[in-house]
C-alpha cells in the first residue's frame, strides 16, 4: 500500500509549556495533562529542567490546538508560551 503524501497526513502542532512547580515529575505532569486535556489527542514529548523552571512540549492535532492551549493555561502552575508546527522551533524558543 502506498504511503500517504505529506499534504494528506494529519497536521500537528507543538505547544511549549512552562511549569512553575519545580518538584513535579514527568508522570505527575502526564496525569495533570490527562485530566485537563480529556477528549483531545495529545502526547507529552519533552519534560526537563531549564534554569530554575521546568519546561514541557506536547503534540496536539492542528484542529485541537487552541482548545488545548486554553485548557493548559487554566491548569494551575502551567502556562503555554509558544506554538509551532515544528518541534525544533519550540525547543529553540523555550531554551532562550
Amino acid at each position: 500500500m502506498a504511503k500517504l503524501s505529506k499534504a494528506k497526513r494529519g497536521k500537528n502542532r507543538w505547544i511549549g509549556i512552562i511549569v512553575t512547580n519545580p518538584s513535579i515529575t514527568r508522570s505527575e505532569m502526564g496525569n495533570l495533562l490527562e485530566l485537563g486535556l480529556q477528549g483531545i489527542s495529545w502526547k507529552l514529548f519533552d519534560f526537563h529542567q531549564h534554569g530554575n523552571q521546568k519546561i514541557a512540549i506536547i503534540r496536539t492535532m492542528l484542529e485541537d490546538t487552541s482548545e488545548a492551549r486554553d485548557r493548559v493555561n487554566s491548569i494551575e502552575g502551567l502556562s503555554t508560551t509558544t506554538t509551532s508546527g515544528k518541534i525544533r522551533l519550540v525547543r529553540e524558543r523555550l531554551s532562550r
